[in-house]
């Protein structure tokens, strides 16, 4: 059995809000004084490449009998990998991005949740480590997951 998801930055709401900002920008470049020029395409670049780092983001997670690998692209280039013996526990569980983990992305907490690797939604699936680290991987497909989890005899309900 094995499982294997690839997620990005899809939501509309957020390609709207980016173009309708980054337009507005060029709008006030095209019509605004030199002075402003300067300060506003700096702004307007600044954003464009933030749009093009949301493009090209992804969240890749793979589940087999090795255990689990999770890569959040571009700013993992290499897999982590994490063998089951380094585990104490994995569960699928509703969490809430923003009161937990502050958002979406790779998101690192003080508060005791841990890291969370995500980019859209509300249902994820948390590694309990040995040494109490914890990591949450945000997943679109929770039926399959929890199919292969079983399959592999690796979940615990919570």
């Amino acid at each position: 059995m094995q499982f294997n998801e690839k997620q990005r930055f899809s939501q509309w709401w957020l390609w709207l809000l980016l173009l309708l900002v980054i337009s507005n920008l060029i709008r006030e470049i095209i019509n605004g004084t030199t002075e402003e020029k300067h300060a506003l395409f700096f702004s307007a670049l600044t954003l464009t490449l933030t749009s093009v780092l949301f493009g090209i983001m992804k969240l890749e997670t793979s589940i087999d009998i090795n255990g689990i690998s999770v890569r959040f692209f571009p700013f993992h280039l290499k897999k982590k990998h994490f063998n089951w013996d380094q585990l104490e526990s994995c569960f699928i569980r509703t969490y809430n991005p923003i009161i937990e983990y502050g958002g979406w992305g790779i998101r690192k907490t003080f508060s005791g949740k841990g890291t969370a690797y995500n980019v859209k939604g509300k249902i994820g699936l948390q590694l309990i480590f040995i040494n109490g680290d914890r990591l949450l991987i945000g997943t679109q497909k929770t039926e399959e997951l929890k199919e292969v989890l079983l399959a592999l005899g690796k979940i615990n309900e919570v």
